[in-house]
């Protein structure tokens, strides 16, 4: 018995000893894990996965436009960054805008290995959200692996990314403030005897003092893409509020269904029929005489370098584009001597469309293997400063300076043209920009122009509404087929007879659907209109 009693006291003795070892080691278990998120998060990222805890992935992606002369040492620091903070790295393509239209589709649809893309209400968001090109952002997986983004962003912003109630874009916190412009050189303005332009249809003169007198200059030199309906849009603003593109497509190239983006009411036209009929003939008629007299590059389709690009070089006399795309081209233009006037594209009434949350964005392709690791990257990205900086104005110290009085300078010998990275070049155009330090080196012309750009805004009535597309996905193909050969022509004045050439995109634009798309549109806009009024 007594020994019995010995054996059941050394069990216990032993039981004992072996819960106290272990009530060790899981405290210092848990210790070890405190100091691992503790120093994760001091690299700046708050997700509950984090740095080496994760298996290391690269993520494959594409942006629009063409990367800056700086962005493989830029690349380089922000894979570095990545790398420490949560195990990835990342490999980035460019769709050139003279591309964007083939290869964009193409890109989500080849089964090639992607993780993400931007993605834009003008860039073709919905209609590839509805092919199931995009993976579906649930909130939950939001709130975990995006919290500054969730911590930062309005929830209105997700809302309006919805389709059919389900995201599919992770969208910029700070939708641009920006309206369309054409730059101008003030030089060619005083040959052309012009002190003000207010609306781009009165540029004639402008027009006719390059061609006279700029032999190696062309007054409007189109690319294939951005450029090539821009001068149209811009002059059918004179006659109704044309919002940029079809609101069934979000294609700036296509023909459509359209509305006044400053009428209340909402009422849906498709745009060949009044009054968007005989704002498309006033646009055309233009635009012919313009091309006619030789003021438009004869074939822009075979054109890849925006008008902006090579207005500082002389061989365009316009430069188009919009608020925040163009400073750097105007700073680039007066290190030059060239001295710079800015024409806002406004209707009537000195009004443009608000931007709205979808503006700016990046979707995760669908086949992604690492989703979640696409979040946290731009989590960071898009939000904190230190990558913001980086993304959006390269290294400092060889890109940008931080002059003393806070601003945003360049180094000692940069300028704005030799730059190999200049702000806002490399398609990081979703960052915050809030966190935005003002720049020294803005034309006087610039800043004159950026502080009227929030009188020219207003709010409009589909401002957050996204059109699915699901039922009309052949008519919407077929329209942008019909588009394509009879719309372009027009749109760069290469037409013999205004009347005829949209007689002949009418008649094409019904055969390739449009009643049925105007009517599937009407459905979805009564519904839209009903929620907001409740």
């Amino acid at each position: 018995m007594r020994k019995a009693k010995k054996n059941v006291v050394f069990i216990l003795t032993l039981l004992l000893s072996l819960s106290m070892l272990l009530a060790a080691c899981s405290g210092s278990n848990n210790k070890s894990n405190t100091e691992a998120e503790s120093t994760a998060n001091a690299g700046g990222n708050t997700s509950s996965d984090k740095g080496a805890d994760q298996k290391e992935v690269v993520l494959k992606g594409y942006l629009l436009g063409e990367a800056p002369k700086g962005m493989p040492e830029v690349l380089a620091a922000l894979n570095e960054k990545l790398k420490k903070d949560i195990n990835a790295t990342i490999e980035l393509n460019y769709i050139g805008w003279g591309d964007v239209q083939s290869k964009y589709p193409l890109v989500l649809a080849s089964g090639e290995d992607v993780d993400f893309i931007f993605s834009a209400d003008w860039n073709y968001y919905v209609q590839q959200a509805t092919k199931g090109a995009f993976y579906e952002l649930k909130p939950e997986d939001i709130a975990k692996y995006m919290p500054k983004k969730s911590a930062a962003i309005n929830p209105a912003a997700w809302d309006a990314a919805k389709i059919e109630g389900k995201i599919f874009m992770i969208p910029t916190t700070t939708p641009d403030r920006k309206v369309s412009v054409a730059v101008l050189r003030k030089d060619i303005m005083k040959e052309a005897g012009l002190t003000e332009v207010k609306r781009f249809s009165e540029l004639g003169p402008y027009l006719e003092a390059v061609k006279k007198n700029h032999p190696d200059m062309i007054g409007l030199n189109l690319d294939s893409q951005f450029d090539l309906p821009t001068p149209y849009q811009y002059l059918l603003r004179d006659k109704i509020g044309y919002p940029g593109a079809p609101i069934d497509s979000g294609n700036p190239m296509a023909q459509g269904i359209a509305y006044d983006f400053e009428d209340p009411t909402g009422k849906l036209y498709s745009m060949v029929e009044e009054p968007y009929l005989s704002a498309q003939k006033y646009a055309a008629g233009i635009m012919k005489d313009w091309y006619d007299k030789g003021y438009v590059n004869k074939n822009p389709y075979s054109n890849k370098i925006r008008s902006k690009d090579n207005f500082a070089e002389g061989k365009s006399a316009i430069a188009l584009g919009n608020t925040i795309d163009v400073a750097s081209i105007m700073e680039a233009a007066q290190a030059k001597g060239i001295e710079t006037y800015v024409v806002s594209s406004l209707t009537a009434d000195g009004k443009a469309p608000q931007n709205s949350w979808t503006n700016n964005g990046i979707s995760i392709a669908a086949n992604s293997k690492n989703p979640e690791r696409v979040m946290q990257a731009f989590d960071l990205i898009m939000e904190d400063p230190s990558y913001v900086y980086l993304t959006y104005f390269g290294l400092e110290g060889k890109n940008y300076a931080m002059t003393a009085d806070g601003k945003i300078g360049l180094p000692e010998g940069v300028t704005s043209e030799n730059n190999t990275y200049p702000p806002d070049a490399a398609g990081f155009w979703f960052v915050n920009k809030d966190l935005f330090k003002p720049m020294q080196n803005w034309p006087q012309a610039y800043i004159d122009h950026q502080e009227k750009v929030k009188d020219f805004l207003t709010d409009f009535t589909y401002n957050g509404f996204t059109f699915n597309s699901d039922k009309v996905k052949t008519q919407i193909s077929n329209l942008a087929n019909a588009s394509t050969q009879y719309a372009n022509p027009i749109y760069i004045g290469a037409v013999k007879d205004v009347d005829k050439a949209f007689d002949d995109l009418a008649k094409n634009l019904n055969s390739a659907g449009l009643d049925k798309v105007k009517a599937e549109v009407q459905a979805q806009a009564d519904v839209y209109l009903a929620g907001k009024k409740k």
